[in-house]
């Protein structure tokens, strides 16, 4: 009987796919398994051995994960090799990297670094699971400045994202992590944008707003408004958009870093919360009723608290997340505390992208002395990330049905009429 059950489970397999089968009904009505001479018995014994199966391929599938080389005269092929160069990198995930063989070339020989082998390929559907991959985005003749912003230099890192976002976009990749740019170089008439964050947003967003966490192991920290001027900031503080950014942080925390029922401490925007309006009306007349409102559709959000006192006091530690009203205040204390190993993650969209939490470093660039440690974070948040949010889609995709029962009742309740068959 077992033998017959696995000779289905085989047959299963050629006939369809699970993904394309809705319910055991489908099995059943496939008269290719009944040809066989299975009882029914044996049937579902060969639908347990293929949700099994099925369970263990999509856990030991490699995560691809796609890299981009950055600015290339900033420090970014350092902590790429660096990080890359660990042979236990490949059996966590399959690395293919968007840049160029030369460059990674110039930069190991200069810098020094052990060699390894970089496998070339022209698409990320060619990428071997055992090696580095690499697509060449750049022309060999490219221009290697170290330590220097250069257009050319910003024409490559736009050439290597815009590949490594249609990829993406397509699912020939899994997740991407990006090497750290110069928004000076990067910025033409083909990229209009303040940064990674609104690149994606706009490419691969599907209409959905990107919002940025600062995460590291115990610290997680977003931002109302990104990157704007200090004196735009307080105009874009409003009820709605304080109370969107609780939302897609709660939502976060719950599919992507796995934390269902966070608490989050919403920050100020006004030394000590404004003194009951002595120092400005924003945290009592905006802030305050977002929060409020926030309650009352379960989110867990409390505040506002002034940015010293949260993170002086060590208060931030009885918090799953923080979130911060503008750039220079969440992320001074975020860099502070969480040192190398900090990652910023693009939130709010249906695609995965990380980076470390630096930038270009040009001052050090080509010197051999840049910490790649929290280039590796990104990769291994960006792996975590995207395990979570499968394990998320799992275990709710088909949710228990609610049953509304009579009080002192023991009357099971009455099915809708849609339900009742004909």
């Amino acid at each position: 009987m077992l033998k017959n059950a696995k000779r289905a489970c085989c047959r299963g397999l050629e006939v369809d796919g699970w993904g394309k089968i809705r319910n055991f009904t489908d099995y059943f009505k496939d008269i290719r398994l009944f040809s066989i001479g299975l009882s029914l018995f044996e049937v579902c014994l060969a639908l347990n051995f293929y949700i099994i199966f099925d369970f263990i391929m999509e856990q030991d599938k490699k995560i691809k994960v796609g890299i981009t080389h950055g600015d290339i005269n900033g420090i970014g092929y350092e902590i790429l090799l660096k990080a890359l160069g660990d042979p236990r990198i490949v059996e966590l995930c399959t690395p293919v990297v968007y840049g160029s063989v030369k460059i990674a070339g110039f930069y190991r020989k200069n810098l020094g670094l052990p060699e390894f082998k970089l496998f070339q390929i022209e698409n990320a559907d060619d990428a071997r699971d055992d090696q580095v991959n690499i697509i060449n985005v750049v022309p060999e003749d490219t221009k290697i400045e170290p330590g220097q912003a250069t257009p050319v230099a910003g024409a490559a890192a736009l050439e290597a994202l815009k590949r490594a976002a249609a990829d993406l976009r397509s699912g020939e990749i899994d997740v991407l992590v990006t090497a750290p740019i110069n928004k000076h170089s990067i910025h033409s008439e083909n990229f209009n944008f303040p940064g990674h964050t609104e690149f994606l947003e706009a490419e691969v967003g599907e209409g959905k707003k990107a919002m940025m966490i600062m995460c590291s192991e115990n610290l997680r920290v977003a931002l109302v408004t990104i990157h704007d001027a200090i004196s735009d900031v307080a105009s874009k503080i409003t009820r709605e958009a304080v109370l969107e950014r609780l939302s897609t942080f709660n939502r976060s925390l719950v599919e992507d870093f796995g934390i269902h029922g966070p608490r989050i401490a919403v920050l100020s925007l006004n030394p000590h919360a404004g003194d009951n309006g002595v120092i400005g009306t924003e945290d009592t007349d905006i802030i305050a009723p977002a929060i409020e409102e926030a309650n009352k559709r379960r989110i867990m959000a409390f505040g506002p608290y002034p940015a010293d006192g949260l993170f002086g006091s060590g208060a931030y530690t009885k918090f799953d997340g923080i979130l911060a009203m503008y750039h220079d205040q969440g992320l001074i204390p975020f860099k502070l505390l969480a040192s190398e190993n900090g990652v910023n993650f693009t939130a709010g969209l249906p695609v995965v992208r990380t980076s470390p939490d630096h930038g270009t470093a040009y001052d050090i660039a080509g010197q051999g002395v840049a910490d790649e440690q929290s280039f590796r974070e990104a990769i291994y948040s960006a792996i975590d990330i995207y395990r979570n949010r499968r394990r998320e889609r799992e275990a709710t995709r088909h949710p228990l049905r609610k049953q509304n029962y009579d009080k002192g009742s023991d009357k099971l309740p009455a099915e809708p009429k849609d339900d009742l068959k004909e």
